[in-house]
């Protein structure tokens, strides 16, 4: 096994297939973080068990896919990216059988946390093997084309989730899965470029740090609205997540070989396009875990009928992400996802000013289509400047640190906005319910208004002359700590199994 990224095979290695694989695969894990939410009542129904309970079948998936991120991320930089995804892939598949076949709602939350171990190993592993399968001048379209099906699963959780419930059962939106696994085994196996990181050793006390502080605090915020802000309970998960999360900062800045490389952060690019998305992720998972429940518990839709009037909203993506994909090689990423956030935002605040208990769907209809335009806007772009903010021997590092960072606000969203929802409303009533809704989409819309302003940190393209933009190398950020990468794409890799240098 090689123990640098200095070797590659290419055995039936291509840009079609990788983008086809590493799409469907993100569309999986994606999908399951908000599929259940539309199936509770079902699953209450048939397993039993308290709200407390059901929770978790939502959290057990988030916290495990949170934490572990970066983990997996390393694992396939040591070990080999292609081999490593293979197993998150068979780990994802084997535990969304045991949740379909689950007798009971404990072993239901348990597949589910099995689920989110195979989802952070084979999720920040997609990225990194698809831009070491396309070529630097095609990766536009190909985050676009990534980014519309990961962007489109997130959103379409609770449409997919209802549709399977009310139509065949719930035990489907696992059993869905299965398959969609079992296909992506031999061909990831057979159509993947093999590749690795830098080979150096796992960091143990970096993950055990990481893992936990990730895990006090998205313990702490998913327990908050339940148990109350002040029980001794949450504030020492949050206050020893902090603790260890401020101890992994100190031990990055000093350790050899750390796994999230502190100086990483001193690039304007790296340190503004993860800000933007943990913000991007706070007001939108929020806001469509609230809204989903709008759609049905206020206006009286089914859960196939909220899903489908959503679609303005959760389908945009397929049809606008790809252009923004496009958008991005030409005028560079920062202003697209400036833009696109800024719209997201602007649909939201409309959304929250017209919200009522009988309000018509043609008056919510403008401001679905503005939120699924700015998220669309956003998916792509975003996903590119994440992977040129970086050498590309740390591309596995930073994609794991920018999904983990994604999954953490969208529990920071849900956490946030469903305390503001109770405090300010409540289940009582129709009006009731918007009370509670209309504060909670409004700051929503704020929080993805700052991920905007965050983006405009990110350093512009440089132009030379009036000639375009720019085709400086990379410069290594291993051997240059302070340097500040350029808003372009990555080099090209190398894919022949002869290449002396193939980048990730």
């Amino acid at each position: 096994m090689p123990q640098h990224g200095t070797r590659q095979s290419a055995r039936g290695g291509s840009a079609a297939w990788a983008l086809v694989i590493t799409s469907v695969a993100g569309f999986m894990a994606a999908l399951d973080n908000l599929v259940v939410t539309t199936a509770l009542p079902s699953i209450r129904e048939d397993l039993g068990g308290a709200l407390h309970d059901l929770e978790w079948t939502v959290s057990a998936y988030t916290l495990t896919f949170a934490v572990l991120l970066m983990f997996g991320a390393a694992l396939g930089d040591r070990f080999g990216r292609r081999r490593l995804f293979v197993v998150g892939i068979t780990v994802f598949t084997a535990a969304s059988a045991a949740a379909a076949m689950a007798p009971g709602i404990d072993s239901l939350i348990a597949a589910r946390a099995v689920q989110g171990v195979g989802a952070a190993i084979m999720m920040p592993l997609t990225l990194t093997l698809l831009t070491a399968a396309v070529p630097a001048e095609r990766r536009g379209m190909a985050y676009g084309i990534w980014g519309a099906v990961n962007g489109l699963a997130v959103a379409s959780g609770p449409l997919v989730g209802g549709s399977l419930t009310e139509h065949i059962s719930w035990q489907w939106i696992f059993w869905l899965n299965v398959p969609l696994g079992l296909a992506l085994l031999p061909l990831a196996r057979l159509r993947l470029a093999e590749s690795h990181g830098t080979g150096a050793p796992l960091d143990i006390p970096g993950t055990l740090l990481a893992s936990g502080g990730l895990f006090g605090v998205v313990y702490g915020l998913v327990r908050g609205p339940v148990d109350g802000w002040t029980g001794s309970v949450v504030l020492t998960a949050l206050f020893a997540g902090v603790a260890l999360l401020v101890g992994f900062v100190l031990y990055s800045t000093r350790a050899k070989n750390p796994m999230l490389p502190m100086r990483l952060f001193r690039s304007r690019a790296f340190a503004g396009v993860n800000a933007a998305s943990l913000l991007m992720f706070l007001g939108m998972f929020g806001s469509i875990f609230l809204l989903s429940q709008y759609m049905q518990g206020v206006l009286g839709y089914s859960p196939t009928e909220a899903g489908l009037r959503m679609l303005p909203w959760t389908g945009m993506p397929m049809l606008v992400a790809p252009i923004a994909g496009i958008l991005s090689d030409r005028i560079g990423g920062r202003p697209v996802v400036a833009a696109g956030l800024f719209l997201q935002a602007a649909g939201l605040g409309y959304l929250a000013s017209v919200i009522t208990a009988d309000a018509s769907y043609a008056i919510q209809l403008p401001g679905l289509i503005i939120s699924g335009v700015g998220m669309a806007l956003y998916f792509a772009p975003a996903s590119a400047l994440v992977m040129s903010s970086v050498a590309a021997k740390e591309q596995g590092i930073a994609s794991g640190a920018n999904n983990a960072l994604r999954e953490v606000g969208g529990a920071l969203g849900i956490a946030v906005m469903s305390s503001i929802f109770a405090a300010q409303g409540g289940y009582a009533s129709a009006q009731t319910f918007v009370d509670g809704l209309r504060p909670a989409v409004a700051v929503g819309a704020a929080m993805v208004a700052l991920g905007g302003v965050a983006a405009l940190a990110i350093p512009a393209r440089r132009r030379t002359g009036g000639q375009g933009p720019t085709t400086e190398p990379k410069t290594d950020l291993a051997s240059e700590p302070a340097s500040e990468p350029v808003d372009e794409p990555a080099p090209e890799p190398a894919l022949a199994p002869t290449a002396p240098t193939p980048r990730h």
